[in-house]
């Protein structure tokens, strides 16, 4: 997520939003940025520095980001760095939920080795598209991509090792359904290992707009109740094992990247922050 001053791009009227909505805004959002005609929170837009700096930035190092497809890393839009906390093993099969142009897939890739597979799912076919395409030009074998949605996953019960994710839950309007689809997907032991966006205290103003929502913070649940989401799906062990939390100057960025009445609602009561989070099937 790239943050900045966007306030004559970034203006979406509030409403009252369904699930149709909200998913029709966020494909219709990340095609754009892959067609390079989104504008809010965009590189474009509201960023000083390059993609591939925003991703050394969150944890990807040079020497990682040098081994796969260039335009992955460009159309990286993380949060996170789910694979740095994950003990992937060869042979094993990973799938990640919004899987983008395949930054995640392809580092993957080279932990699974030749014997192992990774899946990258996204609802959006510009993606996919663009994901297979750099998968093809790098002549990356062990990988697939599947256009899907995170609450009906195409993926066989009980055939996943690792499910990883980067700051892509949050964009759901059925998170309870994810974590659903995901313990179902896994092994018996399989892991979640998930890098996402959490908030606390933010206004309805900023909960019920749909380009923030398609920024990534709209959709962002609290804290506890995120982690309780795991829980509730079955999953064991949940616990936070990376966290950043944006501080105030990082957090006034990202109320003048999506202007709402955020402020009169009281910026001092609005936590962000960045977690990734380990959870495993028992």
């Amino acid at each position: 997520m790239t943050l900045g001053n966007a306030k004559s791009c970034c203006a979406g009227e509030s409403r009252n939003m369904d699930e149709a909505q909200i998913k029709r805004y966020v494909r219709d959002y990340y095609a754009g940025l892959i067609d390079k005609q989104s504008c809010c929170c965009s590189q474009s837009c509201c960023s000083e520095v390059s993609e591939r700096e925003l991703a050394e930035l969150i944890g990807y190092s040079s020497e990682e980001l040098a081994e796969i497809p260039e335009d992955a890393v460009e159309h990286s839009f993380g949060c996170g760095t789910p694979l740095a906390y994950a003990d992937v093993k060869e042979g094993d099969v990973v799938l990640d939920l919004g899987s983008g142009a395949g930054i995640d897939v392809f580092l993957a890739s080279r932990m699974v080795g030749a014997g192992g597979k990774v899946i990258g799912l996204d609802m959006t076919q510009e993606m996919v598209d663009r994901a297979r395409k750099n998968a093809q030009e790098a002549g990356i074998q062990n990988v697939e991509f599947r256009l899907g949605e995170m609450e009906d996953m195409p993926i066989e019960d009980d055939s996943i090792d690792w499910v990883i994710s980067n700051c892509v839950i949050n964009l759901s309007p059925d998170k309870s359904k994810v974590f659903s689809e995901a313990f179902r997907v896994l092994k018996a032991g399989g892991k979640m290992m998930i890098s996402d966006i959490v908030a606390d205290g933010l206004p309805e103003s900023v909960r019920e707009n749909p380009t923030i929502w398609s920024c990534c913070i709209g959709g962002a649940m609290p804290e506890d109740e995120y982690l309780q989401a795991f829980r509730d799906a079955g999953f064991r062990d949940v616990k936070i094992v990376g966290k950043a939390e944006y501080n105030s100057a990082l957090l006034e960025r990202l109320l003048d990247c999506c202007p709402t009445d955020s402020k009169q609602s009281g910026e001092a009561g609005i936590r962000i922050a960045s977690v990734t989070v380990s959870a495993i099937k028992p």
